[in-house]
């Protein structure tokens, strides 16, 4: 996608290095950052400097594959195994990042320039599904539907175009008259400092509202559809994605509005039965208790916007049956949550 008229891939690796968009900036400053080798690139992922499904898996194959480029020849196995526990540590819901890895794990082992060029191959398959889903989910998009989505599953959080915004971006290149409603999705506000920069960008109109407007603007008939991203897809359907996706699922639900996943193939951990045998991410309380950006001086500041003193609980997604998805738009067509995804997938 273009910023200030240039074309950027959310994350790439050029020579050994993995370069990223710091995304803890957005939208108050574009920035390029640099890791020089694979605990660099762990930190981004951790810290979300890096985040999005999609995007966390990319960065997770580069950094596996810089692993294989400074593994050293003594205990050289054991190494490889410490880093790649490493990596999958840093954010355990994500299921794309130990799809990347393993993927970029088993390549390395005939030859780090097989790493390298797995790695590669990660992220154009990333990108292309992403472009895929758009296909397909732009043919459900109706002129003059007005949209809501949660968090952020744009192509900040792919390597290009997202997932639930890419049917969106396809929408809107093909003159559809749409708007769209963007949660702002606290604690970290994805919604409203990346999502709805993202949307600006492209000139797609739009509108941030509080988490909990979701079912007002229900209940109104204002929402036509909604389309959210995916963290993990278990084998029966049921999708893990960022906290407050249940609860919109459940009211789109009872007001017969459509509720769809957007999410590539990656996604999909067959391994796992039902969400119940998803891990939940559990984030640092800070994140609830303080909120940063820029004062009039522009000079970042984080700020305690809580009662002093008080602790906070902070899951970082939440699970979503998959009796509440009317579909799931992946880069083979939209699929039925509710009937036997494996056989899907699999045909």
């Amino acid at each position: 996608m273009k910023v200030n008229g240039k074309e950027y891939r959310t994350v790439w690796m050029q020579g050994s290095s993995v370069f990223m968009i710091e995304q803890n900036l957005l939208p108050f400053e574009f920035r390029i950052i640099e890791c020089k080798n694979y605990l660099e690139t762990c930190f981004a992922i951790k810290t979300m400097i890096v985040r999005g499904a999609g995007a966390i898996g990319a960065a997770a194959g580069f950094a596996m594959a810089q692993t294989f480029l400074h593994t050293p020849e003594k205990n050289k196995e054991d190494f490889l195994l410490k880093a790649k526990l490493e990596i999958e540590n840093t954010r355990p819901t994500a299921q794309n990042l130990f799809y990347a890895v393993n993927r970029v794990y088993f390549a390395g082992l005939k030859s780090t320039i097989d790493a390298q060029h797995e790695a590669q191959q990660v992220a154009d398959d990333d990108a292309y599904t992403s472009q895929k889903i758009g296909e397909y989910g732009n043919e459900i998009i109706k002129d003059g539907f007005r949209i809501e989505t949660h968090c952020n599953a744009g192509w900040l959080a792919f390597v290009d175009f997202g997932t639930a915004l890419s049917p969106v971006y396809y929408a809107n290149c093909a003159g559809k008259n749409i708007f769209v409603y963007v949660d702002e999705t606290r604690p970290r506000s994805q919604g409203a400092r990346l999502t709805a920069w993202e949307l600006q960008n492209e000139n797609v109109p739009h509108v941030i509202i509080p988490d909990n407007a979701g079912a007002h603007l229900m209940s109104l008939g204002k929402i036509d559809m909604m389309i959210v991203g995916a963290d993990r897809i278990a084998a029966n359907g049921d999708v893990a994605n960022k906290i407050g996706t249940l609860e919109k699922a459940i009211v789109a639900k009872e007001y017969g509005i459509p509720f769809y996943i957007a999410a590539p193939f990656s996604t999909f951990d067959l391994k796992c039965e039902t969400g119940q045998n998803i891990p939940i991410e559990e984030r640092s309380e800070e994140e609830v208790l303080y909120q940063t950006g820029p004062d009039a001086e522009n000079i970042v500041r984080k700020i305690l916007v809580s009662a002093p003193g008080s602790t906070a609980f902070n899951p970082a997604f939440d699970v979503t049956p998959a009796k509440f998805i009317t579909g799931i738009i992946t880069e083979k067509g939209i699929i039925d949550a509710s009937k036997m995804v494996v056989e899907k997938i699999n045909n």
